[in-house]
């Protein structure tokens, strides 16, 4: 199954960029694991699968002992400050900063171990109260703010579409992320590059309007 999955990712990906006029290079697959067993993450990697991503710290700790540094560690869940000791040993890139009280939690554990955390800011775009993530408003604010921190490297930006049925309602919201991550590059003379959106749902209609990084998990692993 997974080989089957994985070869109709990687088409739909590719056909998605030629629509577009975009290279299926400059699109990376993050493989969401969440509900995938060990060996399930051994058969993707074998199939030249290179970054895995969780949800939740406890379960990466798990399926870390085993996968350990074979492949590149993602977090896309969000992140309580208390697991923030874990997270910054383990990840590579945390998507999900979404306030000052978790960025000084990560650049203190980060420094203990002479680290620079890589990271992208998580944008609530639709205003949703179940999300997390900033505001569209405050997050010129808040990366602003992010460049005093010695110990955090802001790549870009992430973001969470509504649940919709119809795939092209949240065509907006990728677009306004895209936008924003333009428009802060031009203001802060900063280079962010990631825009992290599109999941099983919508990816290609995250890939039409700029993603550079789609999240994908069920349709994978089932």
């Amino acid at each position: 199954m997974v080989p089957e999955n994985l070869k109709s990712i990687r088409q739909r990906i590719a056909r998605c960029c030629e629509r577009v006029g975009r290279y299926p290079e400059d699109v990376a697959l993050v493989c969401v694991t969440k509900e995938a067993s060990v060996d399930q993450i051994e058969e993707a990697l074998g199939l030249g699968v290179s970054v895995i991503a969780e949800n939740r710290i406890q379960d990466a700790l798990v399926k870390y002992k085993t996968i350990g540094d074979r492949a590149t560690w993602h977090l896309v869940g969000h992140l309580q400050t208390n697991k923030v000791r874990d997270a910054v040993r383990m990840f590579s890139l945390i998507h999900s900063l979404d306030s000052i009280h978790l960025s000084d939690a990560i650049n203190k554990e980060a420094a203990k171990i002479k680290k620079i955390q890589d990271v992208l800011v998580q944008v609530n775009v639709s205003g949703e109260k179940t999300k997390f993530g900033v505001s569209a408003n405050d997050a010129l604010d808040f990366l602003n703010k992010l460049s005093l921190y010695g110990n955090i490297n802001v790549k870009g930006l992430m973001t969470i579409a509504p649940e919709v049925d119809d795939t092209q309602e949240v065509r907006p919201y990728f677009r306004a992320l895209r936008e924003l991550k333009d428009k802060v590059n031009s203001i802060l003379n900063t280079q962010y590059s990631i825009l992290s959106m599109g999941m099983t749902n919508d990816f290609e209609v995250a890939i039409e309007e700029g993603s550079t990084m789609v999240r994908i998990g069920r349709a994978i692993f089932g």
